[in-house]
């Protein structure tokens, strides 16, 4: 699905990868790892399209992304690790507003949607009175709206109790089950049950 093709990056004349090469097939969970400041979150902007500052290609489906941006937008959905969300906005106000920019995004069911997360009864209230990690399963909650394919998420744990953390393994495990993929950052030990998570560790990218 995905094919990273001899991806160069450097920031502040520090080089972050080089000659990074991978491919993500159908079904498959790919964990980035590293250090602090190796460069996770900036892999997955470019992987997202959001950064042009590399050298390589990133191609879907075999084509580069530059190219067909369209078609791979509508595969997509990325999850980045600040919640994402309007403070003046409500949790529903919040998700019908990411649908209308985001197709995969299933308007509908936003109602339910915040009931999984955990946010029953507070639909109607502003996001900036909620909590931190309110705020993030607000965020979280397109994970349940979306009918992507590939879902690219950037530390999506972060701010979940226990209960929460449970709850999105068990989203990711379905979402792979019925022919999805994801890359992720994570420092929790993911588990997905009959899957096995590989990992790309960006220590071993550099020169």
């Amino acid at each position: 699905m995905l094919e990273i093709k001899n991806l160069f990056c450097e920031r502040d004349e520090r080089t972050l990868f080089e000659g990074l090469s991978f491919i993500l097939n159908q079904s498959e969970v790919l964990q980035i790892e590293g250090q602090n400041g190796s460069g996770k979150t900036t892999l997955l902007r470019i992987l997202c399209g959001l950064s042009d500052a590399f050298e390589g290609e990133v191609l879907w489906h075999g084509k580069n992304i530059e190219e067909d941006r369209e078609n791979f937008y509508q595969a997509l959905l990325y999850v980045g690790h600040l919640s994402g969300v309007k403070g003046t906005l409500t949790a529903e106000e919040n998700l019908a507003w990411m649908s209308q920019l985001d197709p995969s995004l299933n308007q509908i069911n936003i109602p339910e949607a915040l009931e999984k997360v955990g946010l029953y009864g507070y639909e109607d209230i502003p996001c900036h009175t909620l909590s931190a990690g309110q705020q993030r399963r607000v965020g979280l909650a397109r994970l349940y709206l979306s009918s992507a394919p590939l879902w690219i998420l950037d530390e999506p744990f972060t701010a979940l109790d226990k209960k929460g953390v449970a709850e999105k393994e068990v989203l990711i495990a379905q979402h792979v089950q019925a022919g999805g993929s994801i890359i992720l950052t994570t420092h929790h030990n993911l588990s997905i049950p009959d899957k096995e998570v590989r990992c790309l560790n960006l220590d071993d990218a550099l020169t």
